[in-house]
């Protein structure tokens, strides 16, 4: 059963510094769609795209509006479960859902009235970046879509809200956590983990996997692991995954966990395969299964969903580490 992270409550990640003063603007922040000018402190804070607003409610601030989520939603009112939490601890008052089934809804945006749009994690394109710039300045990300880590979602979206100085500290609070995990878990360490996207169990003979430029894959780092020298490989040009045919299974065989989306009906199948059968992890049963549930969305590291899922998430690592040291 999947636990809830309690004794880190979301309410007990922060103790809020006053944000900057007004004598500190303007703010110019840079990133990969161009210079940003903040001209006075928001008040009203909206966010576009995946987790932007878990930051300014990680600090206090409960936005004005920000995406409804699809993926990962337990129970479909758009919200996720530790967004929820942290909602309720805050007492927040009315805000907007933005649908962006279709992408952006830039009417609803600007109806929220924002003083400042964040968008530090996403992958909009100039052409998004400068409608929204009409509404209000944005914060869009530092190098390419959808490859900000969460470090840079917090450092570029809590400067503008103009409190960087609390974005630092609430990283210092997380990679606290963090290393609170990899520190009593040193089976992880050195172990080497492979994130397989979503397959058929009826159709092996393509793996696709994540590689080292996807967020989920760099989280494995931070708590030790690494990737199979096949995986780093693939990480080229930007691409945030590869694939591999059955037939070369033996190009991974050094993978030592197998981090996945699925189930029961999956794992028999990847036994029962010829090829896959044979990989060592598979043998040894070392996998960790997501699904399309809060535990699955939450192996994207996010600034609330770090502290609700960290426990179990590292449990599940472990017991697929410990079995391969069983070998």
């Amino acid at each position: 059963m999947f636990m809830r992270h309690a004794p880190l409550s979301l309410g007990l990640l922060m103790a809020i510094a006053p944000p900057v003063l007004a004598d500190d603007y303007p703010i110019e922040i840079e990133h990969a769609l161009g210079v940003t000018v903040i001209e006075e402190q928001p008040e009203r804070i909206a966010t576009v795209s995946w987790a932007n607003h878990e930051v300014p409610l990680a600090l206090g601030v409960v936005p004005v509006g920000f995406a409804a989520m699809s993926f990962g939603d337990d129970d479909g009112d758009g919200i996720q479960p530790w967004v929820e939490e942290r909602l309720d601890e805050l007492n927040a008052g009315p805000y907007t859902l933005y649908d962006e089934g279709d992408g952006i809804d830039f009417e609803a945006v600007s109806a929220s009235r924002p003083d400042v749009i964040l968008a530090a994690y996403s992958g909009m394109s100039q052409a998004d970046y400068d409608t929204l710039s009409k509404i209000a300045p944005v914060v869009a990300y530092p190098e390419a879509p959808w490859s900000s880590g969460w470090r840079d979602m917090i450092r570029l979206n809590s400067a503008g809200m103009g409190m960087a100085e609390e974005g630092e500290a609430l990283i210092e609070r997380l990679e606290a956590q963090v290393n609170e995990q990899i520190a009593s878990h040193p089976e992880l360490r050195g172990k080497s983990a492979m994130l397989i996207s979503h397959i058929k169990p009826t159709d092996l003979s393509q793996i696709n996997f994540y590689n080292d430029n996807d967020a989920r894959v760099r989280f494995f780092h931070e708590l030790g692991l690494t990737s199979p020298q096949f995986v780093t490989d693939s990480s080229v040009d930007g691409r945030f995954g590869g694939s591999i045919s059955a037939e070369r299974i033996d190009d991974i065989a050094d993978v030592d966990i197998i981090v996945t989306y699925g189930g029961q009906p999956l794992v028999d199948r990847l036994n029962q395969h010829m090829l896959t059968s044979r990989l060592p992890a598979v043998e040894q049963d070392a996998l960790v299964l997501l699904g399309n549930d809060p535990q699955g969305t939450a192996a994207n590291p996010t600034p609330l969903s770090i502290p609700w899922v960290l426990d179990t998430y590292v449990d599940q690592l472990s017991q697929a580490a410990l079995k391969r040291e069983q070998e």
